[in-house]
């Protein structure tokens, strides 16, 4: 066979391999490769829409199941007010019953973190019809007669104005008076040297004898045992910490029906009382550069419209029983927050507003960052899957030629093999006259 003929008959066969086998192939691969970087891209789009929409409803279920929490926590303190009501009238009892009525807290202690049990009530007190203390109970122990007083005049309470004695007296049996979170004020220096808000939230109901008002049981709640419901939680996060950080944007917050933080990460923005008794100012568009300068950042929500209208309109709905999710700008920064009231009420605060309200909120920013990596590994994942299916077929395909140019020379040679030296015309002619 001559050589010419070789080759055409070698191309031939291997066009016919071609055609069958790697064009398909070829083409198989292209789609593979293509659908696996697509399906990539819409993995990662649906992957962050995903993450970000459970993320806001996980946040939103958890804002309302904290403020259920805090609720009940609440009404058991206002249960133990009645408690308190029928139990014998003497130092000896109600020492025990403050002693009795204990919840851990963590505390920082030698710079280790520790649980401890503290008694959830700081005080304890009798008061007579006219404003006179004549039993009263404070940090475990009674005090002597020699220091209790007449609390019907506010400069005689514990914070200088507390109105808890004519605001009981007017009320009906069986009625409470929950005061507002109350106590010092806690600037941004004293904080950052690590001393925290301290104070207390009086639940006070009469008393009644055959004459009538014959006085009130005062029972006042650690602050601490409150706050730890937010100071401890991370929106994001399950386990709980001994404390969150506001530089995190990433934390959790309480307002009352008044619109004053009550509770937050950094203290200096509790809304406390000055010495004098005064109700600390909060910052508004008037005074914010001075404040925030002497580092005295109470805040009411109700104030805060001039930074971002959301602001004031998250504090409205949330006092008007409605839970739900806004964004806001806050000291620069976009927050998410999601909101629900605490349906905790009282003769002083009935609903809706109730005793105010509880905030989740995430920096969006750093929130969008995370989403960012995450969506950035599924599309690495994806890239390195294309570029690994892709190198497979490759060799796949190097491997069918080289089969393929192994297949045609053997078929090359057998056909060379058959047919005689010098019949390749006769072989490749056919003549059906067979009487020429």
């Amino acid at each position: 066979m001559s050589k010419s003929k070789k080759d055409r008959q070698f191309f031939n066969i291997g066009g016919i391999f071609f055609l069958l086998i790697v064009i398909p192939l070829s083409l198989m691969a292209f789609l593979i490769a293509n659908g696996m970087f697509k399906l990539g891209v819409t993995i990662k789009e649906r992957a962050v829409n995903v993450l970000d929409a459970k993320a806001q409803e996980d946040i939103k279920a958890r804002a309302v199941n904290t403020a259920n929490e805090i609720a009940s926590f609440l009404m058991e303190c206002k249960k133990d007010l009645q408690i308190a009501t029928i139990i014998p009238s003497t130092e000896t009892v109600y020492k025990q019953f403050v002693s009795e009525n204990k919840k851990p807290i963590w505390i920082k202690r030698d710079g280790k973190t520790q649980q401890v049990l503290v008694p959830l009530y700081k005080e304890l007190a009798l008061i007579d019809r006219n404003g006179n203390e004549k039993i009263k109970i404070v940090d475990g122990k009674a005090l002597p007669a020699a220091k209790l007083t007449n609390v019907s005049i506010p400069a005689n309470t514990t914070y200088k104005s507390e109105v808890y004695f004519s605001k009981t007296k007017v009320l009906n049996k069986g009625e409470v008076y929950v005061s507002p979170v109350t106590g010092w004020y806690l600037n941004k220096t004293a904080f950052d040297k690590g001393k925290r808000f301290s104070g207390v939230v009086r639940f006070a109901t009469p008393m009644f004898d055959q004459n009538g008002f014959a006085g009130m049981i005062v029972l006042s709640l650690d602050y601490r045992h409150l706050a730890q419901f937010t100071d401890q939680l991370i929106p994001t996060q399950a386990e709980r910490v001994f404390e969150s950080d506001a530089g995190t944007g990433n934390y959790a917050f309480m307002f009352d029906s008044r619109g004053f933080i009550t509770s937050h990460p950094s203290d200096y923005h509790i809304v406390g009382l000055n010495y004098n008794g005064s109700v600390v100012a909060t910052v508004n568009e008037n005074n914010v550069k001075r404040l925030t300068e002497k580092g005295q950042e109470a805040l009411n929500m109700f104030n805060l419209g001039f930074m971002d209208p959301n602001l004031f309109a998250l504090a409205k709905e949330a006092v008007a029983g409605k839970s739900g999710v806004k964004t806001y700008k806050f000291h620069e920064l976009t927050k998410f927050v999601a909101y629900a009231p605490i349906k905790f009420y009282a003769a002083n605060i009935p609903a809706p507003a109730g005793f105010g309200a509880v905030c989740l909120g995430v920096e969006i920013e750093k929130y969008n960052e995370a989403i960012k990596k995450v969506s950035e590994n599924i599309e690495k994942e994806s890239k390195a899957w294309t570029a690994t299916i892709i190198v497979i077929l490759g060799l796949a395909m190097i491997i069918l030629f080289f089969i393929m140019y192994l297949l045609v020379r053997g078929i090359g040679r057998s056909l060379q093999a058959e047919i005689p030296e010098g019949s390749e015309g006769d072989a490749l002619s056919f003549d059906d006259d067979d009487d020429d």
